[in-house]
């Protein structure tokens, strides 16, 4: 069993982190504490995969694909479960997936479906903390607001159990945060173990030369300058300490360091800067927020950062407000489903998605990259009009006992079915699983035993997962 010691943890106080973005003038970002003491782990547990992984990217489906439009068609139940689209082919014999996903579907030896995904909270809010967290929330089936008291979302507790020393963050998000649908959703933080612990947020990167401008190289900023900054920093802080009587009002050292190291490291800088690419592999990404999300994602897994998610649609439903703006679609189709998913969002993803899959694989970054898709939920079996939603034809409504997810690289065994729905893809027949086991996954792929505890700043332990590795995948 993993056992997981920490000493006291610091916490630096928010007027002290305000204070030091205005004297770095660092763009805005928001660096994280770094006071507290590494976990130490040895683990014996042993399950297939284990320690796979150097990297989990999570690209996230935000407002929930339907499973029927996507990866679990049913060809042959009644046209009011079916929907318009047919159902195709695949690279694997006797696997189909939707006829909008061509380029998905000659790549489907390449990763595995997960039919079997199941649990009962229906509202975008607590099920996408639940699947960013994989525990319910407090309020389940609700829209909460995020707070102090949520559970942390999966890149900060890898933050908080094995940080990186490869690169200033271990946690990145890009186009994010995602909107459920117009608030940003709980369980995309640092929660309990606070702000310090929060992944590093990056928002629309598609139409800026690199993702994190503040980091592009100064000419008139030579490395004995930057030295000089570093210097000057040091001399404030222990002035600080100096007035304070040797107690230091906030110990902000560590985010000197990352600051520093941020600025420092031309690896650090260059991941960001997506015009290193060619731009044939920019266009075969797609040149929108979410296909240039999944390009800087994929270059921050050479740059060894350990846990990237990419909310590949930032709104649940951005539709409503904006229908000619396809960056805004989400897949929270309650009315006009075919319309929205034929001309919007399908298209998009099948393009992106399938170019992440194809480009790991292409520089061997995929054998040691967990690649997961997911959303919050699935869609209702049934086709049906909802008159207090925007939309002249009908849609699906909110449906979580049953929908898919896809997994790639790391040693999931590709090609495969994991799981089965019944004909009307509304239950799981076999396999039956949830978010918890999918979080289990991922930890147990990085090497780090999902049964093992962490612990907050008072001292009290967090399973880092209520499931079980879904050894069946390998």
């Amino acid at each position: 069993m993993l056992r997981l010691t920490t000493d006291e943890q610091g916490l630096l106080p928010s007027t002290s982190r305000r204070e030091l973005l205005r004297i770095g003038g660092l763009g805005g970002l928001m660096w994280p504490f770094v006071g507290a003491a590494p976990l130490q782990a040895e683990s014996t547990q042993q399950v297939p995969g284990f320690g796979r992984a150097k990297s989990v990217i999570v690209v996230y489906a935000n407002g929930g694909q339907s499973q029927l439009e996507t990866w679990d068609p049913k060809p042959a139940a009644p046209a009011a479960i079916r929907g318009e689209f047919a159902a195709i082919p695949t690279a694997v014999p006797g696997t189909l997936v939707s006829e909008y996903f061509p380029r998905l579907a000659k790549l489907s030896d390449r990763y595995a479906i997960i039919r079997s995904m199941s649990h009962d909270d229906l509202d975008h809010g607590s099920a996408t903390y639940l699947a960013l967290t994989g525990r319910f929330h407090t309020r389940k089936s609700s829209n909460p607001l995020p707070a102090s008291t949520d559970a942390p979302t999966h890149g900060s507790i890898l933050a908080r159990v094995r940080p990186t020393s490869q690169f200033p963050y271990s946690a990145v998000h890009i186009n994010g945060p995602a909107f459920v649908p117009l608030i940003a959703g709980p369980g995309q933080s640092g929660g309990l173990l606070g702000r310090d612990y929060d992944p590093l947020l990056l928002g629309d990167v598609h139409e800026k030369a690199v993702g994190l401008p503040g980091l592009s190289q100064q000419p008139n900023l030579p490395t004995v300058r930057l030295d000089a900054r570093k210097t000057l920093l040091e001399s404030i802080d222990g002035f600080t300490k100096q007035l304070d009587r040797g107690q230091p009002i906030g110990d902000v050292g560590g985010l000197y360091e990352q600051a520093y190291r941020m600025l420092a490291s031309p690896n650090c800088r260059d991941a960001f800067d997506l015009t290193q690419e060619s731009d044939a592999l920019r266009d075969r990404y797609g040149r929108n927020r979410a296909g240039q999300a999944c390009l800087l994602a994929r270059r921050l897994v050479e740059a060894e950062v350990p846990w990237v998610t990419v909310f590949f649609n930032q709104n649940a439903r951005g539709q409503d407000d904006a229908p000619n703006d396809t960056d805004l679609y989400g897949w929270d189709t309650h009315n006009d489903i075919f319309v929205a998913m034929k001309n919007y969002l399908m298209p998009r993803f099948d393009l992106g998605f399938s170019a992440l899959l194809e480009d790991l694989e292409n520089r061997g970054l995929l054998d040691t990259t967990l690649v997961v898709c997911m959303g919050e939920f699935g869609r209702a079996p049934r086709i049906a009009f909802e008159k207090s939603f925007a939309g002249q034809t009908p849609g699906r409504k909110h449906w979580g006992a049953v929908y898919s997810i896809v997994m790639a690289g790391a040693g999931i065994q590709p090609g495969m079915v994991y799981g089965a729905s019944d004909k009307i893809a509304a239950f799981p027949t076999v396999e039956k699983t949830g978010p918890a086991d999918v979080t289990a996954t991922m930890f147990a792929a990085l090497g780090i035993d999902p049964a093992a505890h962490y612990t907050d700043g008072f001292g009290r332990p967090f399973a880092i997962s209520e499931g079980q590795p879904l050894a069946g995948l390998y």
